[in-house]
């Protein structure tokens, strides 16, 4: 018997016209995203006279000493392991907060839990540059003020966080918990043996979410520290600006340089960052 030929007949496109269009569609909304990483590339390139032409920008004049001169401009070695200590830390512990946290209000049975949870979420509401000036005078009082700790500290508790790995283990069967408690396992016991297991995609989405914040924060580092003995790689770009007006090309090499990494970070965890929020969406839908 001859088996029926599956091949798309000479000039015809194996997608329909809605398949076509979705790709258009993705190809430029995906070349919007990328745009701005371009313009800054371009930048980095030319000359200050340059920067702001649009020949220039399509055409870039490849002027690398832009490059060595940032390098020059602020000491990167030591804001980037000040960026990474400060990072890996804030993630330990808001992931620790975070599964603490999201366990006892989505698993405990406690009075008061659900007015607590609002409570925990309206700090979500509240801006966080309102806050800015009674924490500089908090850190101030304690000693806080150009240390690791204040850039550590107060961001080691993740509301988000919370309200996912709380939303994840809604989103669990009651079964398996109780079943752990016949067993004689303890409150820290269940957590750890049968909770953390089923949860790791919620902790890998609030791990990037953290760990990125921490690498682009500038505001509140600039804020409150002045050594670059303890400042962050974000506030080093600030060497750029001086009283005669702003380096863009050397900033724009610096902004190169400094998003590499952190990309080359997110790619490399590409895949299981969408495995993470495929499951954490299915927890949140339970």
């Amino acid at each position: 018997m001859t088996v029926p030929s599956t091949a798309v007949p000479r000039g015809r496109s194996p997608l329909g016209p809605r398949g076509v269009l979705r790709r258009t569609v993705a190809v430029l909304i995906g070349l919007c995203f990328l745009f701005p990483f371009y313009y800054v590339l371009a930048t980095s390139l030319n000359s200050a006279s340059q920067s702001s032409s649009l020949a220039d920008l399509l055409l870039p004049h490849w002027h690398w000493e832009n490059y060595s001169r940032a390098w020059a401009a602020a000491p990167w070695i030591r804001l980037f392991l000040n960026t990474l200590l400060i990072g890996s830390c804030t993630v330990v512990l808001a992931l620790a907060t975070s599964l603490l946290a999201g366990f006892a209000f989505g698993v405990m049975k406690f009075r008061g839990r659900g007015v607590l949870f609002t409570l925990v979420m309206a700090v979500m509401m509240v801006p966080s540059t309102v806050l800015i000036i009674p924490d500089y005078v908090i850190a101030s009082d304690i000693n806080w003020l150009n240390t690791y700790w204040i850039q550590i500290v107060p961001w080691g508790a993740s509301v988000f966080g919370i309200f996912l790995v709380r939303q994840f283990f809604l989103g669990l069967p009651g079964e398996l918990f109780d079943a752990a408690e016949l067993d004689g396992a303890g409150r820290l016991r269940m957590l750890w043996s049968v909770g953390l297991p089923l949860v790791r995609p919620a902790m890998l989405i609030i791990a990037l979410q953290v760990f990125l914040g921490c690498w682009n924060s500038f505001l509140w580092p600039f804020i409150m520290t002045q050594d670059t003995s303890v400042q962050p790689v974000e506030v080093g770009l600030a060497a750029f600006a001086g009283g005669e007006g702003t380096d863009y090309p050397g900033l724009a090499a610096a902004v190169v340089f400094t998003t590499v990494p952190v990309l080359a970070f997110f790619l490399a965890l590409q895949r299981h960052f969408v495995t993470g929020a495929m499951s954490t969406a299915g927890g949140v839908r339970g």
